[in-house]
């Protein structure tokens, strides 16, 4: 089993603001600014990024736990960086920056496993939902309380939060602004675990190891038909399911799946 740990690019502090650790198959990514319940400002959501084009493109990474250092998974975005804006323009362009980051981590083509502790609330919530999966804490508190600040969420909650907890729901939570127990999270479908408080990234790891042991072409092809799916009419959606069981019955891994089951033996996946 390969492990490998190291801090990614330093801030202006000398504090790495992203942590890497690597345990076989499952790259660790951490988000570093603990003092600050790791707010995300630019420079930290720009070392994500980067993080996740290292996870990318290492063909022994099958999957990555997200995680927060410190007390708290994420508090939110950074609203230091907020009060200095001024004008429309301005808005949408601090808007659109970090969009982009967040959007690098909806589109990540390996499995993620957010693992919530803490506080996991407005633009960390909005974080962990950019996950394909979330384990949290018993005592984590997730929610989006934009609107007590007069604003609402800007980097997916109103639309992810709608998708998976239906419209009203979601605008209950939206309108209120109020904090969700990780229970009541569980309860609705926003995360897949709870657990006891300090086994939240050792359950995030094992759920994320077991996803990374399977064949890692079809891993990658069901998230991208689910995710993709949801946004297309049914027809289109199974048309894209139908094109990608072709795709991977064309592989050599697809048909060593096949050649293994007739012949009663465990299939040797390649990843081709």
């Amino acid at each position: 089993m390969r492990a490998a740990s190291e801090a990614g690019e330093p801030s202006q502090g000398g504090e790495a603001l992203v942590l890497w650790h690597v345990d076989g198959p499952v790259a660790r990514i951490t988000l570093n600014r603990p003092d600050k319940y790791n707010a995300l400002n630019l420079p930290l959501l720009q070392e994500l990024s980067r993080a996740l084009d290292r996870a990318e493109a290492d063909d022994g990474v099958g999957a990555v736990v997200l995680a927060g250092a410190g007390r708290a998974f994420c508090a939110g975005a950074d609203i230091a960086e907020m009060a200095g804006l001024s004008g429309l323009a301005e808005a949408e362009r601090w808007v659109a920056a970090r969009a982009e980051h967040f959007q690098r981590l909806a589109r990540f083509p390996k499995p993620v496993v957010a693992a919530l502790h803490g506080f996991a609330l407005g633009g960390g919530l909005e974080l962990a939902l950019q996950a394909d999966l979330r384990v949290a804490g018993e005592s984590a508190q997730l929610g989006q309380p934009e609107v007590l600040l007069g604003l609402l969420p800007g980097a997916g909650g109103t639309q992810r939060l709608a998708r998976l907890l239906g419209p009203a729901r979601a605008l209950e939570w939206l309108w209120s602004g109020q904090r969700m127990t990780a229970r009541q999270a569980l309860e609705l479908g926003l995360v897949q675990r709870v657990v006891p408080d300090g086994e939240v990234l050792a359950q995030a790891h094992e759920l994320a190891a077991r996803i990374a042991r399977q064949a890692p072409l079809a891993v990658r092809f069901i998230k991208r038909c689910v995710w993709e799916g949801l946004e297309m009419p049914l027809a289109q959606g199974l048309a894209l399911e139908r094109q990608a069981f072709a795709q991977l019955l064309a592989t050599r891994d697809g048909q060593e799946g096949v050649r293994a089951f007739l012949e009663r033996r465990q299939p040797q996946f390649q990843g081709r």
